[in-house]
């Protein structure tokens, strides 16, 4: 006989698939628009939508599910899936320079919804965006500065300096779009009562 606990967990289970695959295909969406647009591209940094999307997905689904999302599209683009920047994907992504912001989208996702359990006003969804955000620019840049360095063949006269002016070019881009995250996700919370994903990891 079925409990009521098992029914729970089944219904906790097929949500976290639903959303898990509904924010990896926005990732991977979001990853892509230089497909379209191949001039959203500065200094080997693709200008893409995916730090908006791994705030909403913390913002809306909490840390629990946010982050779940988040690492369930960094292991469907390893396992070979063509999600990431530039449809790229499989294990030798691992060593690419921008491999740091797909990690970051887990972290982001993470601490946007720990702020916001902890403030669930407006203000709260907009801090926690912008710190997301900040993350994932300190996180990514500095890992790509390392790859550079260490693995990867780094541009002429390539600097630690000139890593970060190349995010000076989207930054303003992400800054609008982090507060638009935060607004957005806010008020869809409000209006659809989504559930969201509680606990620790």
């Amino acid at each position: 006989m079925t409990t009521v606990t098992e029914k729970s967990k089944r219904g906790t289970n097929a949500l976290t698939l639903v959303y898990s695959g509904m924010f990896a295909a926005l990732m991977m969406i979001g990853a892509n628009i230089t497909a379209f647009a191949p001039f959203l591209v500065i200094g080997g940094v693709p200008i893409t939508l995916q730090t908006f999307f791994a705030i909403l997905a913390g913002a809306l689904l909490g840390s629990r599910l946010g982050t779940i999302s988040m690492t369930v599209y960094m292991f469907v683009g390893l396992a070979g899936a063509p999600v990431f920047a530039r449809f790229s994907g499989g294990f030798g992504s691992l060593v690419s320079p921008n491999f740091g912001f797909i990690i970051s989208f887990i972290l982001t996702a993470y601490v946007v919804g720990k702020i916001i359990d902890k403030n669930s006003k407006l203000s709260g969804y907009i801090v926690a965006a912008l710190v997301g955000m900040a993350i994932s620019y300190l996180f990514g840049t500095n890992w790509m500065y390392f790859a550079y360095k260490f693995w990867a063949a780094a541009p002429e006269a390539f600097t630690y300096k000139v890593a970060w002016m190349w995010m000076m070019v989207p930054l303003p881009k992400d800054i609008v779009l982090a507060v638009l995250a935060g607004m957005f996700g806010h008020r869809m919370h409000k209006i659809l009562k989504v559930r969201r994903g509680h606990g620790s990891l």
